[in-house]
């Protein structure tokens, strides 16, 4: 009787966890798919009063645009490597991004992750606010999707770099390069490649006019995601900190 018992009481048990774990899910895709639809609606009503190809004009059209082309290619190395390291591969998202830096928000209860492409923060940057809410960030995706279609990863990446913030007034890769070193960015040395893609992370920390020895940090962080992405060796990297480029 006392095993009969026990077994019934096991079922109740799995049968209150099936069903509990059973309305989590249509809670969550509930959940989902309100903040999904509003997005949408905020994604459909930004780029109706900013259509892409104005925003791609735009940014084309400044002074000082520099193409993909006359980028050097540190400079583009470093940047992917730390801001989107599969940026040339996914679609708009990273999922994977995006489920690590949950992950990380879940167990430390900070919130701060973000795990937003380059191509998302193009569309964060040029047709929303940066409040965060969970429409804007479902409205992002679709924003990134429509981007990806329309542009070309080259387009992309020119976008991000012509109108992302450097910190102390500068806005994109040409003033920066100006600002900071008085030169173009195919000027601009590794070492000077290196530290200026680690700016826009955290630009009115990293400014060089702010702490030089702040940017330096984010510099290494950077260097050492290169690393990792087969774009530098250990040694190169090394050298690079040190402000002398293995070989240079």
């Amino acid at each position: 009787m006392k095993k009969n018992g026990n077994r019934r009481r096991g079922r109740l048990i799995k049968r209150f966890l099936l069903g509990t774990a059973g309305v989590m899910f249509l809670l969550a895709v509930s959940v989902a798919g309100f903040f999904g639809v509003k997005g949408y609606q905020m994604y459909q009503e930004a780029v109706a009063e900013r259509p892409i190809s104005e925003i791609v004009e735009n940014i084309r059209s400044q002074e000082g645009f520099t193409a993909y082309d006359e980028l050097p290619q540190i400079y583009i190395d470093a940047v992917i490597a730390a801001e989107d390291k599969r940026f040339e591969s996914h679609w708009g998202i990273d999922f994977l991004a995006i489920a690590r830096a949950a992950w990380k928000d879940l167990i430390t209860l900070s919130f701060k992750e973000g795990g937003s492409t380059i191509t998302q923060q193009i569309a964060k940057n040029q047709l929303f606010t940066q409040e965060k809410r969970i429409e804007r960030k479902a409205a992002e995706v679709f924003a990134a999707f429509a981007l990806e279609k329309e542009c070309s990863k080259k387009e992309l990446f020119e976008m991000y770099v012509n109108s992302i913030y450097f910190g102390s007034g500068y806005y994109g890769i040409h003033d920066a390069a100006q600002g900071y070193f008085g030169k173009t960015p195919q000027e601009l040395t590794d070492y000077e490649c290196v530290l200026l893609a680690g700016l826009p992370n955290a630009p009115s920390v990293y400014s060089l006019n702010n702490s030089m020895e702040l940017a330096t940090r984010r510099m290494a962080v950077v260097l050492e995601r290169m690393v990792k992405c087969d774009k530098l060796t250990a040694r190169e990297a090394e050298e690079l900190l040190k402000g002398n480029p293995a070989g240079g």
